[in-house]
């Protein structure tokens, strides 16, 4: 791309991990100068700002300078900067790292507004939860390479693993952790700190099973629920190592 294909550029638009805004600038002044690369329309332009702001949720922080927000306002206003020209590309690299919930479920309220209204998204994160949330097709990166793709439950069916199994209990002997590794379909048993994991590597009655051996042997729980295997389940399963910068 040359550095004056403006045509191009304005159809996207960029977002990086490290925020990139001016300290001089107040949080409108910022979104209408990058806004105003691209929107020389002052109207059209003063629409696109509201509409960036109210998207971020910064109404309150219109005349703060950077200096003066927290980092999570500090990254909305990040966001804010990249997508107020309303471009049809945006790339999104790891915009929920290090915020509070707050603004993390803000951030991601804002990018599903985008998704939802038509811009196409390409979104790099570390965190599973929120591809879950956000992705309609995923690509699983390991040392540059590419080593799955597709959706979320096309990801899921490459897990080993059927089902998992989590049982909340104060304690529990030795002897039952291995007399329940060897229940019908059972992959791995593990119990730390009063918390018992169960995985199956197949099997549809797994969880009442379960439930009736723990009745028979008088153990007593305070919690049990069974779940799928999740995105980060198959990252690590393909993968081999925790997740990582």
């Amino acid at each position: 791309m040359k550095p004056d294909a403006y045509d191009i550029k304005k159809k996207l638009g960029v977002i990086f991990q490290d925020v990139a805004v001016f300290e001089e600038l107040t949080v409108y002044e910022n979104i209408d100068y990058f806004c105003g690369l691209y929107i020389k329309d002052k109207n059209t332009r003063k629409q696109y700002i509201e509409d960036a702001i109210n998207l971020v949720g910064l109404e309150e922080f219109k005349k703060f300078y950077p200096k003066q927000l927290s980092g999570g306002l500090l990254r909305r206003l990040n966001i804010a900067c990249g997508i107020a020209h309303k471009p049809k590309l945006i790339f999104l690299d790891e915009p929920t790292v290090a915020v509070d919930p707050q603004s993390r479920n803000n951030i991601l309220d804002g990018i599903k507004k985008l998704r939802d209204d038509g811009a196409t998204i390409l979104y790099t994160t570390h965190y599973m939860e929120e591809v879950e949330i956000i992705c309609d097709r995923v690509i699983i990166l390991d040392k540059g390479k590419i080593i799955a793709s597709g959706t979320c439950d096309e990801l899921k069916e490459l897990a080993k693993i059927e089902e998992k199994v989590t049982v909340e209990i104060n304690d529990l002997d030795q002897k039952y952790i291995e007399q329940i590794k060897q229940l019908k379909n059972v992959d791995e048993v593990s119990f730390n700190t009063g918390i018992l994991l169960i995985t199956y590597k197949k099997g549809k009655n797994n969880l009442s099973e379960l439930i009736d051996y723990l009745k028979k042997e008088n153990i007593k729980y305070n919690k049990i629920y069974s779940e799928r295997p999740t995105l980060n389940d198959v990252f690590l399963e393909l993968t081999g190592k925790e997740l990582r910068d």
